[in-house]
């Protein structure tokens, strides 16, 4: 695990669901520019990822994932202000443990994510809003907490199980 994952994986730690973090076989951290591109550079990088662990079957469902929570956060985490070429103030880290895969996504704000109310997933062709009910519908659990300590914003998290369990 790089410096980068390891620094991140401890206040990821305690909004994460239940998992023994010293089980934590590998984790990889992108950080991504303030810019709607780099959605495409966090489906790459997750491709990548995901075959170098030889969990490529499971890309379709987590790069629908990762493509929402990175949306979210370059639409509605940022200010309008954010310099385009100052420190990624995005990242996105995916963390693999035996049976689970955990996709996370740090940005600036300490909002919580907006879901949608009952009407928006009435009309699911607006646009706005439907972001989370597809991290819902795919992925196992997910969450969010703020970061504490010298970290500020937020970490939204979305877990996948990799092997049926008992």
């Amino acid at each position: 695990m790089g410096t980068n994952g390891s620094t991140m994986l401890e206040p990821l730690r305690q909004g994460l669901p239940p998992i023994d973090p010293s089980a934590v076989s590998s984790a990889a951290v992108c950080s991504l520019p303030a810019r709607y591109d780099a959605v495409r550079g966090a489906r790459r990088f997750t491709r990548r990822t995901l075959d170098n662990w030889q969990l490529g079957e499971r890309f379709d469902d987590v790069a629908l994932v990762v493509s929402e929570l990175v949306t979210n956060a370059l639409r509605h985490a940022l200010p309008a202000d954010t310099p385009r070429d100052d420190e990624p103030p995005v990242r996105l880290h995916l963390m693999h443990w035996t049976s689970r895969l955990v996709c996370a996504v740090r940005d600036p704000s300490r909002e919580s994510p907006a879901t949608p109310d009952d009407e928006e997933l009435a009309d699911f062709s607006a646009e706005s809003g439907r972001g989370l009910f597809l991290v819902d519908s795919f992925s196992d659990s997910w969450g969010w907490h703020p970061l504490a300590g010298r970290l500020s914003g937020k970490v939204v998290w979305a877990l996948f199980r990799l092997t049926e369990e008992s």
